[in-house]
């Protein structure tokens, strides 16, 4: 299976990562859970929740948005980790996570 996942940042803004179920392979669900919780709390992210869970895409959404545009185009690696992490946790082969309209669609 091959992922294609596009961080968009607004219009023509996006960043694209392209790579194959090998690749995350060594990537449990749990590790990627991990990743985006150690990423959460370094980047101090905030969502407001009226149930007090924050939800998985909340937590992806959030660490895209906090991390910003800056952090991906500056740090390809940590943005590579990023992208596959997020296919790990949601399983899907094209996954888009538009920070500003704040939501996943696949």
């Amino acid at each position: 299976m091959r992922h294609h996942v596009i961080v968009s940042f607004g219009k023509d803004n996006d960043l694209e990562f392209r790579f194959g179920s090998e690749d995350i392979a060594g990537i449990t669900a749990d590790a990627a859970r991990q990743w985006f919780d150690r990423e959460f709390v370094a980047l101090e992210c905030d969502v407001a929740t009226p149930v007090g869970k924050i939800l998985l895409a909340d937590r992806i959404l959030s660490v895209a948005k906090y991390a910003g545009e800056r952090r991906f185009r500056a740090h390809p690696d940590w943005a590579e980790q990023f992208a596959r992490h997020a296919a790990r946790l949601l399983g899907r082969e094209l996954i888009r996570v538009d920070v500003a309209k704040n939501v996943i669609g696949f």
